[in-house]
């Protein structure tokens, strides 16, 4: 039996969380449908594109997307520091920006003149809304409803899109981080959808390198890496960006059936720093959702993570001594 989502997201675990979601239809989200013959190619912007409004709209930053011809993945970032921080008024426009709100709301944000009880009721509901905006389910929520409501609408149908609910996992540590970050941005690649990582469309990856190769600032709407752990430490991926693009181009070529092997003279940097041997890397980054299930990361993190959720049994512990030494 699946685990309640309050047992699977803990702030005080990990902030990180890498998120899938899968079509329970036979048709496809996105791509070509051989036995239809029916191509679906332009949902995959409908996805990207909700992607990136929700990414300005909630205090989760994306690190990594792919959107896949059945399904998507995200790596996640809560930052309630952020919700935190924002005004009622910003709270509110945030929120206008993909729901209608109430009556009183829309009034607030026109700076409308409201009574005493208006006002308070006003608050209860914009204190509401900055806790939905650090959580991951509404964010899915937020991302999967209007896909489904199209997708139904071009399909002439009204059945699930969706499995009945989203798929997380907690990536408790750097490695776990850095891994899922890399299974997900070579996702085309090990599909065969894409020959490179900068060719795979509607990835994070190829927007990353998109905006390096045309002398632009990281990309708004993605987590930025701020560089390697440090202190005080800015709010960002605790990566070197040169280092990580290194890192997928040279596990990118590692996973093609065509290019097995030879690439093992050069071992990218961030890989030393983060104590994987080469071939611990190549498992994680093409078994990640296979050998993982609820956490990701050292044995250490894993009974921490356990222990605060308030699972009897660490999961997830064989693998963390095998591959988060």
């Amino acid at each position: 039996m699946p685990k309640p989502r309050k047992m699977q997201v803990s702030l005080d675990a990990t902030p990180y969380y890498h998120c899938t979601s899968r079509c329970v239809r036979r048709a496809f989200l996105c791509g070509y449908d051989a036995l239809t013959n029916t191509d679906y190619e332009h949902r995959r912007q409908w996805v990207e594109d909700r992607i990136h409004l929700l990414a300005q709209v909630f205090c989760i930053d994306v690190c990594a997307y792919a959107v896949m011809s059945n399904h998507l993945h995200l790596v996640l970032h809560i930052n309630q520091q952020k919700a935190q921080a924002l005004t009622t008024k910003e709270i509110c426009a945030r929120w206008h920006r993909i729901y209608k709100g109430t009556l009183l709301t829309q009034k607030y944000e026109r700076d409308e003149n409201l009574t005493d009880a208006e006002l308070d009721a006003v608050a209860i509901k914009i204190e509401l809304w900055r806790k939905q905006l650090f959580d991951i389910s509404w964010f899915m929520r937020a991302l999967n409803e209007p896909i489904a409501r199209m997708a139904n609408a071009e399909d002439h149908c009204t059945a699930s899109f969706w499995e009945s609910r989203f798929s997380s996992q907690a990536l408790l540590d750097e490695k776990a981080l850095a891994a899922c970050m890399a299974y997900v941005d070579l996702n085309p690649v090990r599909a065969k959808m894409a020959d490179t990582p900068e060719n795979s469309v509607h990835t994070s990856i190829k927007l990353r390198v998109d905006q390096l190769g045309s002398n632009q600032n990281q990309p708004q709407t993605l987590y930025p890496f701020v560089g390697n752990p440090r202190q005080p430490m800015p709010d960002g991926l605790p990566f070197k960006l040169d280092d990580y693009l290194e890192l997928v181009d040279w596990t990118g070529r590692a996973v093609r059936s065509d290019k097995r092997g030879s690439i093992g003279e050069h071992m990218p940097p961030i890989l030393a720093r983060l104590g994987i041997a080469p071939s611990e890397w190549l498992i994680l980054t093409t078994q990640f959702e296979k050998r993982v299930s609820t956490f990701a990361g050292s044995e250490n993190a894993i009974r921490l993570a356990a222990e605060n959720l308030g699972y009897k049994k660490p999961p997830g512990i064989s693998l963390a001594r095998s591959l988060f030494v």
